[in-house]
């Protein structure tokens, strides 16, 4: 009965503290183009290796390596309320990335998936 009880108590702990964790909207890429033309001020973040990136990404988007987002080195993004497109190879590190910003405060992160659904020709 303990063990229940303690098991109880971990699980309220954990669901209640997720409510609070700062979140992000994940669309498809044909909603992305849609928000794309529509939207005027937004950053595209392509969020793979710098190899990755020199291979092919979506044209005017910059690099910002997953692996190196932390709250210190995001000076290229200065304004967290802007509206940032983030995209991976396939849609994990893009996941990955869009929570670690929401959960360093920035408000508008759009995660579109990966570069693999892409539709459109790539810029090099």
């Amino acid at each position: 009965m303990k063990k229940v009880l303690i098991l109880f108590i971990l699980l309220f702990v954990l669901v209640g503290c997720d409510k609070d964790r700062a979140t992000y909207v994940s669309i498809s890429t044909s909603k992305a183009i849609e928000m794309m033309e529509t939207e005027t001020d937004y950053v595209i973040l392509d969020v793979r290796t710098e190899v990755e990136y020199q291979s092919g990404h979506i044209k005017g988007a910059i690099n910002y390596p997953n692996e190196n987002i932390k709250e210190e080195m995001l000076d290229i993004l200065s304004d967290k309320d802007q509206l940032i497109f983030v995209y991976c190879r396939s849609g994990n590190r893009s996941k990955q990335a869009s929570q670690k910003m929401a959960d360093i405060g920035y408000t508008n992160i759009v995660e579109i998936g990966g570069i693999n659904f892409w539709p459109f020709d790539l810029e090099y």
